[in-house]
């Protein structure tokens, strides 16, 4: 599993003090091109190799709200891994507490016309190293 930590700002606020559904979409974003970046393969490494990556589906569960302030965890690991595409199961901490839970789909495309393309097999071994267990 891959963990980025991040602070919330003004900027991520509602006028309720809490943080704004669309905002939990962008940290998620962060710990998924963290994640990739990591591995050496940022989207400058995925373009260059002529692939993006692109948001299939999502499905986020809102638990309980962020605040101003707050240092968050933000979680990704893959749960599912196809040639074209790759299934990210992540939350949102704050401590102990799970304030988010999703499920984000992305396929796979080629950066020339956006039609879906397998992985490379490199990048594939090393996406199943995001995968939990210890049969990865």
């Amino acid at each position: 599993m891959f963990s980025i930590p991040i602070r919330v700002y003004w900027e991520d606020t509602d006028a309720g003090g809490v943080v704004y559904h669309a905002r939990y979409v962008a940290f998620l974003e962060r710990a998924r091109s963290d994640a990739l970046r990591a591995m050496g393969r940022g989207q400058h490494a995925l373009q260059a190799a002529g692939l993006v990556f692109a948001v299939h589906s999502m499905r986020l569960d809102f638990l309980r709200p962020a605040r101003l302030d707050d240092l968050l965890e933000v979680t990704a690991e893959v749960s599912r891994l196809g040639r074209a595409s790759v299934v990210f199961s992540q939350r949102i901490l704050r401590g102990e507490e799970t304030l988010l839970e999703a499920e984000v789909k992305v396929a796979s495309l080629r950066a020339a016309d956006f039609r879906p393309c397998p992985m490379d097999p490199a990048l594939y071994e090393e996406l199943r190293t995001l995968q939990p267990g210890p049969m990865r």
